[in-house]
């Protein structure tokens, strides 16, 4: 009879010990970051600059159909604008590794909360960008904008989609490059003349 007691005691601590250790695993869950979005996988990028004033609408296109890695990028256009103008310039985003082809464009203006392009040209005095679009909380996306050239030069232009999801269901994106990471970060050659 004590032989069933004491076994009935280790088996109390036991079933207690693992109940306990079951809590605290659960407890540092709770406290531990929740994983944020996946980026996106982006192919191609398109930048359409349209000479304000006119219709006349140039396009310059990145595609790299299977994105990182792999082969290398079958087509990176040189981006070739007149001094001294200003443009529209609007974006398309798209994952041509899948059929059919999934733009993501879409999918940015859905999330625009938790994306940013970012416009850099180097040098500066090429080219200086002015976003045309504000998401929900009043910070930009870049979707759509005015870019102004400066006088004649060569360079680049760095084109960079910040992918800014919320960390533990709260908002980290605030108009800087700063939060996330990058979906997409390339350098355009830029000549304006």
């Amino acid at each position: 009879m004590q032989h069933a007691y004491r076994r009935h005691i280790a088996y109390t601590g036991s079933v207690l010990a693992l109940g306990s250790l079951l809590m605290l695993a659960g407890c540092n869950k709770a406290t531990e970051p929740q994983p944020a979005d996946e980026n996106e996988l982006i192919t191609t990028v398109t930048l359409r600059f349209t000479e304000q004033g006119t219709t006349n609408t140039q396009a310059f296109t990145f595609q790299d159909k299977d994105g990182d890695g792999g082969a290398a990028p079958t087509r990176f256009d040189s981006v070739t604008l007149t001094a001294n103008k200003s443009y529209s310039l609007t974006v398309e985003v798209l994952d041509e590794s899948k059929t059919p082809t999934d733009n993501i464009t879409n999918e940015i203006k859905d999330k625009q909360d938790e994306h940013l392009f970012v416009y850099t040209a180097t040098p500066g005095t090429l080219l200086a960008y002015t976003y045309g679009d504000k998401d929900s909380r009043n910070f930009p996306i870049g979707l759509a904008g005015t870019a102004t050239t400066g006088s004649a030069g060569t360079g680049l232009l760095n084109v960079r989609l910040r992918h800014q999801p919320p960390i533990n269901g709260v908002a980290v994106k605030n108009g800087t490059v700063t939060p996330g990471s990058d979906d997409v970060n390339l350098n355009f050659p830029l000549t304006v003349r």
